[in-house]
């Protein structure tokens, strides 16, 4: 071959047929000839199941799937480039000031702009006004790799200690950085290629911050209304203050103790913490104006919700009340009874997938002093056994009911709702990375899942992905719209846990191949463990939620 001759080679576009690509040829560029097949903007591809930036060249054989906002990691880079524009915005109008992206609330990310004078709604406007000039004006966003010795010393000089602290302990030996217009930053994962894909966000005030809301998951083309969530505003903030009990607002804080020798001690402070709560719900529960009879505990997966309850049960007891259990599994419908979601599967989670006639009937039997007859469900006949077991409470004893319908009052609807007490359980940590990088507290849960699913379930980590997305799915449509009707909130997050989680979920993760489809999302979640230092997890105690993950709880 000529050496000026031009090198091809075989790219598969979305699984279809392949078609020739001149060697070096970028992404951006083989998008153009697809763009008019999407819906929205492509944002960035999956080259052989790794998500790349559209201004990666191909040099090899390969098959791209492009991304676009209705893809989860098409709009994850969406957000984080939002959140880029953000901080540039409040940066060039407030520079002697600190933005802080804080935590998730309704259909977007809470942030708060630290200094002397409390921000107002003028402030948002302006901040607003500046994020459109700068998305106007197209600026690219430049990734460029730098070492960690460099990048320390550029957010020493930039007081950024909170990002010094957060690369301090990393194993990588380089940094990947992002400049915008004059300004370095760091982020956890890609961005787009410009500020002029950037389309739809809106930003509005709220208490002394601002809250950035994103464009609708459903329908992209749209933003949604802002809907205040008081309840679980309060419990962030209340996460908040716990953290500044235990010294640690971010990963640099915590891998700081675990290198000083002081993580037994955090460890035991946090348990402390959820045992304070906990016995603080009790206390609510036994002193209500109105006497309760059943307490319904609620929340997404892997919140710790069974172990949240056995405790709670225990702080019950403590108060002299006889609490009795009932598993909502036992009250699934028959198998071939049972809805089927969008895809044709089985919805194990839809309320449908209940016998809520069956289920409100016999707790008003059992509140009127019946004796009942529970279902026990067999999982692998599909269907009830012939045989029940017998119950009968007297009137001083409470019904303690976990189960993902709890906060639907569909699910009791036969039960007054002041003889009734609802709790939202959650891992809603608002542990940060730094004061730009936030730990979604979907990842915690999924690493969770994870750990469990092996331990206890013989699953491997790609099963676990694979299911998630399913999983996310039903916790929109039957949990979270519900969460607000809870009486209480308890946040199941432990400050400390990440870091115990890491030691058993890294390896599974790391089995995850290039072949396999959920590379790209473990790969993410090896980079965003990588942040943590690992911790042993001997000194957790036997009744920790953690331990409902990691196995050994006391309660099992």
């Amino acid at each position: 071959m000529n050496e000026n001759e031009l090198r091809t080679v075989k790219v598969s576009i979305m699984g279809g047929p392949e078609r020739l690509i001149t060697e070096g040829t970028t992404l951006e560029e083989i998008a153009k000839d697809y763009e008019k097949e999407y819906k929205y903007p492509i944002l960035a591809a999956k080259v052989n199941n790794d998500i790349k930036e559209l201004n990666y060249m191909i040099t090899d054989n390969c098959n791209v799937k492009f991304l676009d906002l209705s893809d989860e990691d098409g709009m994850r880079m969406y957000r984080r480039s939002l959140h880029f524009i953000l901080i540039k915005a409040a940066h060039d109008l407030f520079p002697d000031r600190k933005l802080v992206i804080c935590h998730a609330i309704s259909k977007g990310i809470y942030c708060e702009l630290e200094g002397k004078e409390p921000l107002n709604e003028d402030d948002v406007k302006r901040i607003e006004k500046k994020m459109w000039e700068l998305i106007n004006a197209d600026i690219p966003f430049v990734k460029r790799m730098m070492s960690r010795e460099d990048a320390k010393e550029l957010f020493k000089k930039s007081g950024r200690i909170d990002r010094y602290m957060a690369v301090e302990h990393r194993r990588k030996p380089y940094v990947t950085m992002y400049n915008f217009d004059g300004l370095d930053d760091y982020f956890y994962g890609y961005m787009v290629p410009s500020t002029g894909y950037i389309k739809k966000f809106a930003l509005k005030f709220y208490k002394q911050g601002m809250i950035m809301i994103y464009p609708d998951k459903k329908d992209p083309s749209r933003i949604p209304e802002f809907e205040e969530q008081k309840k679980l505003f309060s419990i962030f903030t209340e996460y908040k203050k716990w953290g500044s009990i235990l010294g640690v607002n971010n990963v640099g804080d915590l891998n700081n103790i675990i290198m000083n020798g002081e993580i037994n001690t955090l460890i035991r402070v946090s348990e402390a913490l959820h045992e304070k709560k906990i016995a603080q719900i009790a206390d609510m529960i036994t002193n209500s104006e109105n006497k309760k009879r059943v307490v319904l505990i609620s929340g997404p997966s892997s919140s710790g919700k069974t172990t949240f309850a056995q405790r709670l049960s225990v702080q019950l007891r403590v108060n002299g009340m006889k609490p009795v259990t009932i598993s909502l599994d036992d009250y699934f419908v028959d198998r071939e009874c049972t809805p089927k979601d969008e895809t044709g599967e089985f919805d194990f989670e839809a309320l449908e997938a209940i016998d809520v006639k069956l289920f409100n009937q016999q707790l008003s039997d059992l509140i009127s002093g019946k004796e009942v007859e529970v279902p026990i469900f067999n999982f692998t006949k599909g269907r009830r056994e012939d045989f029940g077991r017998k119950l009968k409470i007297d009137d001083d004893q409470l019904i303690v009911i976990e189960g993902i319908h709890g906060l639907n009052e569909k699910l009791t609807s036969l039960i007054p709702k002041e003889r009734k007490f609802k709790i939202y359980v959650s891992a809603l940590t608002s542990l940060s990375i730094d004061d730009h990088n936030r730990i979604p507290t979907t990842d915690s849960r999924l690493i969770r899942r994870i750990v469990r699913d092996f331990q206890f379930r013989g699953s491997t980590a790609a099963n676990t992905l694979q299911r998630w997305p399913s999983v996310r799915r039903g916790e929109e449509k039957n949990i979270f719209p519900f969460q607000e009707e809870a009486d209480v909130m308890f946040n199941s997050a432990l400050v400390y846990e990440l870091g115990v989680l890491k030691v058993l979920a890294e390896p599974l993760l790391a089995e995850i191949g290039i072949t396999s489809p959920e590379y790209s999302e473990a790969k993410r979640l090896i980079e965003f463990l990588g942040n943590f230092l690992p911790i042993e997890s001997k000194e957790i105690p036997l009744n920790s939620i953690i331990k409902e993950f990691l196995g050994g709880s006391c309660f099992c």
